[in-house]
């Protein structure tokens, strides 16, 4: 509260004008949007140079799966309790990807530190949160290796998982800049079985490639044979001619994870070692 003399109570004076970008009630109005929006290109951008970062390997997959030993808790707490056992023994059959997903983050981390040059290559990038996000994150701190979190604010709150480096957790408002974050440093792509978000953000990518949008190459698995093939049967969009049977080797299936490493190694030892990170 301003005193008699104009001033608040840390000694600065109430009656002068605001600077425009201190005013936090027009920052947050419609009127600046477009500085929102560009804030969260230039944040993240400014965050990454710091730290060195040339691109990416993202995972995807549901925030919803537990890691093996929480599966386990919560199948010893429904057997003791009388819980219901379809759902644990879902929970702990669905935890395999869990720890698929922190293998492979663990291991890709531990190759990309082998490489030379100056530039950190080939970081773990996720969307910051639970489930198949935490596992990739987990992997990657426990190859003692940086990696990334690109969180989005939701009605629901989305927390960030524990195992994201502090200086690369981030908090987007904007679906459209958090995905073109994830893409735009990204040399490889994992999507572990999800839900709509995740297929929202498998089918985006194939879009990019499929019409030339995207120029780099990505290399992209799908983990997760039998989800995937339950899941959705592409080979439909080829029978109907509305996709080509080549669209569908633009990404791999497998239930391996040595097939899954040897995969994306193979592939970004080719194409893209040697290339700036980046590149749209």
């Amino acid at each position: 509260m301003a005193g008699k003399d104009g001033r608040d109570g840390d000694g600065a004076d109430s009656r002068l004008p605001v600077k425009a970008y201190q005013n936090l009630q027009f920052l947050q109005s419609p009127d600046a949007r477009t500085v929102r929006i560009l804030s969260e290109y230039l944040e993240p951008e400014a965050r990454f140079a710091e730290y060195n970062i040339a691109d990416t390997i993202v995972f995807f997959g549901s925030a919803r799966i537990k890691s093996r030993e929480d599966a386990d808790k919560h199948m010893d707490a429904a057997k003791r309790h009388g819980g219901d056992m379809v759902e644990a023994e879902r929970i702990l059959r669905m935890s395999q990807y869990y720890e698929a997903a922190r293998t492979l983050a663990n291991r890709l981390t531990k190759w990309s530190k082998t490489l030379e040059g100056s530039r950190r290559r080939f970081v773990v990038c996720t969307g910051g949160g639970p489930g198949i996000m935490e596992a990739a994150n987990r992997g990657a701190s426990e190859a003692a290796g940086i990696n990334i979190g690109l969180n989005i604010s939701l009605p629901h709150e989305q927390h960030e998982n524990p195992y994201v480096t502090r200086e690369l957790g981030f908090e987007f408002h904007y679906f459209f800049m958090r995905k073109f974050w994830f893409m735009y440093l990204a040399k490889a792509m994992l999507v572990f079985p999800g839900g709509f978000g995740t297929m929202d953000e498998f089918f985006e990518t194939l879009t990019l490639m499929q019409t030339g949008k995207l120029k780099k190459r990505v290399p992209t698995v799908l983990f997760g044979k039998t989800f995937w093939d339950e899941a959705m049967n592409l080979d439909t969009l080829v029978d109907a001619g509305t996709v080509t049977p080549e669209d569908l080797d633009l990404f791999l299936t497998t239930d391996d994870i040595d097939e899954a490493f040897d995969y994306v190694t193979a592939q970004l030892t080719k194409h893209a070692l040697g290339v700036p990170g980046g590149m749209l």
